[in-house]
């Protein structure tokens, strides 16, 4: 009946909950899925931003294709060749969405 709170529940089992890691994952994995589908469909022209048409002036939106070049470091073409090869991509994506943090 005693009231403990989530992080010292999470704490003590040794849990980590890392939300933007599970975030970064899904979305480069959803990218790669799209990315590797042989025809020409409304997402795929979303993701690759190649619809026709203007938006008004101002700031720039972020797309899919910024986070995916700046989470994966990678440059477009080389994202999109490793897209076709599954397990270089997940190799990309556990590297990009974790992280390893290095002592030095």
């Amino acid at each position: 009946m005693a009231k403990k709170p989530n992080s010292w529940v999470l704490e003590q089992t040794g849990v980590n909950r890392n939300l933007l890691a599970n975030v970064n994952s899904r979305k480069l994995r959803y990218f790669g899925h799209i990315m590797r589908r042989e025809d020409k469909s409304l997402v795929k022209g979303i993701i690759e931003g190649t619809l026709p048409g203007n938006r008004k002036r101002r700031k720039p939106r972020t797309v899919w294709i910024d986070n995916v070049t700046s989470w994966t470091r990678l440059k477009l073409e080389e994202a999109i060749r490793k897209v076709n090869n599954r397990p270089a991509w997940r190799t990309a994506i556990h590297s990009a969405a974790y992280p390893q943090i290095e002592d030095g």
